[in-house]
């Protein structure tokens, strides 16, 4: 069976390093501005479950929801390094490897335009349901 036969059956559960709980609470405990607004304002009303700070293999997403298979990522200034672009990109290839989508949003883009990364959302969830 391929990888993407086995993300296909229902049985399947993503990697999960138990390691990462105790990181992922302190996490949802403090959230960053960006992610209490998007998290405030929309994603905790979704018809989706959407859980934050969630354990996925060695990382920890900021938002997933498991139903749409989709991730959520809203990124402050340390992401824009070298360094942290190089990670993002093998971490985004790690997770669609696991056939998730990721979708990022900056800070920024969050805090100024909530209504237009609320509308970014919707349309990947249509894509995804």
């Amino acid at each position: 069976m391929n990888r993407k036969d086995l993300l296909n059956t229902t049985d399947f559960h993503l990697p999960y390093n138990p390691q990462l709980v105790e990181r992922a609470k302190e996490l949802r405990k403090n959230m960053t501005p960006a992610e209490k607004l998007l998290w405030n304002h929309y994603l905790r009303k979704s018809k989706y479950r959407v859980l934050r700070q969630r354990p996925i293999d060695n990382f920890i997403v900021d938002f997933y929801c498991a139903e749409l298979k989709l991730v959520i990522e809203v990124d402050g200034d340390s992401h824009f390094t070298d360094d942290s672009k190089i990670y993002d990109l093998e971490r985004t290839t790690q997770l669609t490897g696991y056939g998730l989508k990721v979708i990022r949003f900056t800070n920024n883009e969050v805090l100024n335009n909530i209504e237009g990364v609320c509308h970014e959302i919707e349309e990947a969830i249509a894509l995804r349901s």
